[in-house]
C-alpha cells in the first residue's frame, strides 16, 4: 500500500491493483502546484469522497467524467449526482461496506459538516462520513473532516485500524492535540499520518505536538506526492 499525500485533505492511495483519490482538490489548492496535477490523478480506479465542501469536492465531478471512474459516497449525494450529472457513482450509507475490486471500504460516522454553495446560499448534500479501507491485510482509517466525537469509541474498537489519516489542522477540524488524545483513547495505531494541515496560516503549521504526544506511533509529516510505502 502506497499513501501519496496531494496536499490539504486530498490523498492518493495505491493498493491492491487500484488508485483510489481520496477527496482530490486541485483546482486551487495551495499545495499542489499546476505542473503536479497530472501526476496526481493519473491511473485513478475510483473517487471516494468524504463530503461536499469545496476545499474536496470542487474539482471531482470533472475528474470523474474525464478519467471515466466512479464515485464512492455518501448515499443521497451519489443518488442524486448519479441522476444528474452523467457520471457513475457508488452511493451506500454509514455501517456499510463495498468492494472496490479488490479493497474494501467500509462507511463510518463523522462530526463536521457537508454544504455547497447555490445562488441562493448554502444547500446541505447528505452529510459528512469518513472510512476505512481494509486492503492487504491492513486496515486504515480515513477520518474525513471531523471533530473529536465518541462514535470514535466504536469505530476503533470494532475495525481496529492500525493505520490512520486524521484530520489535525484546528479551527476546521480537530487539531493536533486533539488527534493526539483520540489516538490515545480510541486507536492503537502503528502509523498516524495528519491532514487538514499547512494549507492556510489559520490551520497548524506543524505536527511536533502530535508526534511529541505519541511516542509509540509512527506520526509521519506528509510531503506532497513522496509515496509512503506502508
Amino acid at each position: 500500500m502506497e499513501i501519496i499525500w496531494l496536499g490539504h485533505g486530498s490523498f492518493r492511495i495505491e493498493t491492491a491493483g487500484q488508485v483510489l483519490l481520496v477527496d482530490p482538490w486541485l483546482t486551487g489548492n495551495p499545495m499542489l502546484r499546476d505542473d503536479q496535477h497530472e501526476a496526481a490523478i493519473a491511473g485513478a480506479t475510483h473517487i471516494i469522497l468524504t463530503h461536499a465542501h469545496f476545499d474536496h469536492v470542487i474539482d471531482v465531478l470533472a475528474l470523474a467524467r474525464r478519467l471515466t471512474v466512479p464515485i464512492v459516497g455518501q448515499y443521497d449525494l451519489m443518488g442524486i449526482w448519479g441522476e444528474t450529472e452523467d457520471v457513475t457513482t457508488i452511493g451506500f450509507n454509514k455501517g456499510g461496506t463495498v468492494n472496490l475490486d479488490g479493497p474494501n471500504l467500509a462507511m463510518v460516522p463523522a462530526s463536521h459538516s457537508s454544504t455547497f454553495a447555490t445562488q441562493d446560499g448554502l444547500r446541505t448534500a447528505g452529510s459528512e462520513v469518513g472510512y476505512m479501507l481494509m486492503s492487504e491485510g491492513k486496515t486504515l482509517y480515513i477520518s474525513g473532516d471531523t471533530g473529536l466525537m465518541a462514535d470514535m469509541d466504536w469505530i476503533g474498537d470494532y475495525y481496529k485500524p492500525d493505520i490512520g489519516i486524521l484530520s489535525a489542522g484546528g479551527h476546521f477540524t480537530m487539531d493536533m492535540a486533539q488527534t493526539a488524545y483520540a489516538a490515545k483513547r480510541y486507536f492503537n495505531f502503528k502509523t498516524l499520518i495528519p491532514c487538514h494541515y499547512r494549507t492556510f496560516p489559520i490551520l497548524e503549521q506543524s505536527a511536533e505536538k502530535l508526534a511529541d504526544a505519541l511516542p509509540e506511533v509512527t506520526v509521519i509529516e506528509p510531503q506532497v506526492l513522496e509515496a509512503i510505502k506502508l
